[in-house]
């Protein structure tokens, strides 16, 4: 699990400085994919992977100032990026892990993940981890800001079953990990997928 990690920071250090610059015209799909969780003022919210801190300022702003805005993310790079980028200001900043959490049981209402799938090293159990800080009812929103088939072209790549981001195997993942999936859309300007936390 360590390598899986240490894989995970390599990739994003490396990436850190010019991330932003990179994709800079996503703001708008990040502020609509957290419109439709239908958070609510003094909602407590996590930003899981949050990378740069893309989405703390619409969560900020769906939440209100009562409400909790946290990003977390393994890299300290891109933490250092969300900051660089006054993002802080809109979410208190954790070094985490989203497989481990330094947070109590149901302690927020919702949990927001950019591009986080792909980069989970135990899936089920990290989307586990997610289900147990979030109380029954709560939301989990799965975003892209673009979708599988556009992100796959991007890459040099095509499309494959085994896409964890594929309907017929996210459906039973989310299933498995206690969630259930209440829509999902993957087109090529977004991909979101919106779960309920089983009771």
């Amino acid at each position: 699990m360590a390598d899986d990690h240490t894989q995970v920071q390599e990739f994003f250090t490396a990436r850190a400085e010019d991330w932003d610059a990179r994709f800079p015209d996503d703001g708008p799909a990040y502020a609509a994919a957290v419109a439709e969780m239908g958070l609510r003022p003094g909602d407590a919210v996590l930003d899981a992977g949050c990378g740069t801190g893309r989405a703390l300022p619409p969560l900020r702003e769906a939440v209100g100032p009562g409400g909790t805005v946290i990003g977390a993310d393994l890299t300290p790079a891109m933490l250092a990026a969300a900051v660089r980028a006054g993002r802080d200001g809109s979410g208190a900043l954790l070094l985490a892990d989203v497989g481990r959490l330094p947070l109590r049981d149901g302690a927020l209402d919702a949990v927001f993940g950019a591009g986080l799938v792909s980069h989970l090293p135990r899936p089920a159990e990290d989307l586990r981890e997610l289900a147990r800080v979030v109380r029954p009812g709560g939301r989990l929103a799965l975003f892209h800001p673009v979708g599988r088939a556009a992100l796959a072209a991007r890459h040099g790549r095509r499309l494959t079953d085994d896409d964890l981001r594929a309907e017929p195997n996210l459906r039973p993942l989310l299933a498995g990990s206690g969630w259930r999936m209440v829509s999902y859309v993957d087109e090529d300007d977004r991909f979101l997928a919106l779960a309920v936390r089983q009771a």
